[in-house]
């Protein structure tokens, strides 16, 4: 299934798909991340999976695989991949790529995390 429309902000446009944003930034890093692997066959793959202090923590890896009931959705240039399992975790989440003095990396605002631990890894 591929779902895919454009939603514009006042401050920045963001890429909406099952319910799974990835804002302009996110979506420049994660393709060249891509071109610098030099491998076509890569998808974001956005997980949920049990750990951490609060109880839940995401994963996002590059993955080629393509498994029973993952939801596909395209982006300009990319696919994002997330499990069936993780779409309910994952409903209105937005993934954006930050890169401060004080913090680099990919983040994730989730209206469904009730809270997270004190380090930030995890949420419940």
């Amino acid at each position: 299934m591929t779902v895919s429309e454009t939603t514009e902000t006042t401050e920045k446009t963001e890429v909406k798909a099952e319910n799974v944003g990835v804002t302009d930034a996110a979506a420049a890093k994660v393709k060249a991340l891509i071109e610098q692997e030099g491998r076509e066959d890569l998808r974001l793959r956005i997980a949920v999976q049990p750990g951490g202090c609060s109880g839940l923590r995401y994963q996002l890896f590059f993955d080629e695989r393509s498994l029973d009931g993952d939801v596909v959705s395209e982006y300009d240039g990319f696919e994002v991949v997330v499990d069936r399992m993780s779409i309910p975790y994952l409903a209105g989440a937005s993934i954006d790529f930050v890169d401060k003095i004080d913090q680099q990396g990919f983040t994730i605002d989730n209206p469904n995390a009730g809270g997270s631990c004190a380090c930030g890894d995890s949420f419940h």
